[in-house]
């Protein structure tokens, strides 16, 4: 996949990380596999000045799956619950796009939640340009690897992640539950770099 490359790293403009818009932005899906399974829910929460904005967050459900298959046992979404409760994945992304367009993107593993996301833009004909993306994963694993660590895959996971900072257990594989607890741990860990708040948003991606 090709990153983006932050416009801050263009020019000498270096803002501050607290001085950014950033959308934490979670989806559950059908698969990992972005060739062939789909998106089943989208949510989103805003961060500005350093906190998170409860009253920006948003939980959507994808009218237009077409297979669940045996992706309910994780995520819980049920067939009915989508019939009631979904809206036009179509209306879903114009909204997250207007919200998305030259902010910040901050994702727990974007190579996946980009992927299907960007995927699911050019299918629709959207044009979105985060200004750059933060993976919370990647910052985890940047900090394990500095303290010399031996890494396993299950200590990426978000839970696993949010425990080492003391941030308390959550229901997770529910988007809205993991945005939020995603937009916690980027703050803790923001909080573990800098706890003045004086850090650049170039040492975040």
């Amino acid at each position: 996949m090709k990153w983006l490359i932050p416009n801050f790293m263009k020019t000498r403009d270096d803002p501050l990380w607290i001085e950014s818009e950033l959308v934490v932005v979670d989806i559950e899906l059908t698969g990992l596999d972005v060739n062939l399974h789909e998106i089943v829910s989208v949510a989103w929460v805003e961060i500005n000045q350093g906190k998170i904005a409860l009253q920006s967050a948003q939980y959507k459900i994808n009218k237009d799956v077409q297979k669940l298959a045996q992706s309910p046992i994780y995520h819980g979404i049920s067939e009915p619950e989508i019939a009631q409760s979904g809206e036009h994945i179509e209306m879903i992304l114009s909204t997250l796009a207007k919200v998305l367009d030259r902010k910040i993107l901050v994702c727990h593993n974007a190579s996946l939640d980009w992927g299907f996301i960007q995927k699911y833009f050019v299918q629709h004909g959207l044009s979105v340009k985060p200004k750059v993306i933060v993976d919370t994963l990647k910052l985890e694993k940047k900090r394990l690897l500095r303290a010399q660590e031996v890494i396993r895959q299950d200590q990426l996971t978000l839970p696993a992640c949010r425990v080492r900072y003391g941030l308390p257990a959550y229901q997770n594989h529910n988007a809205l539950s993991d945005a939020l607890a995603t937009a916690e741990l980027l703050l803790a860990q923001v909080g573990q770099l800098d706890s003045q708040k004086t850090i650049k948003l170039s040492k975040l991606v």
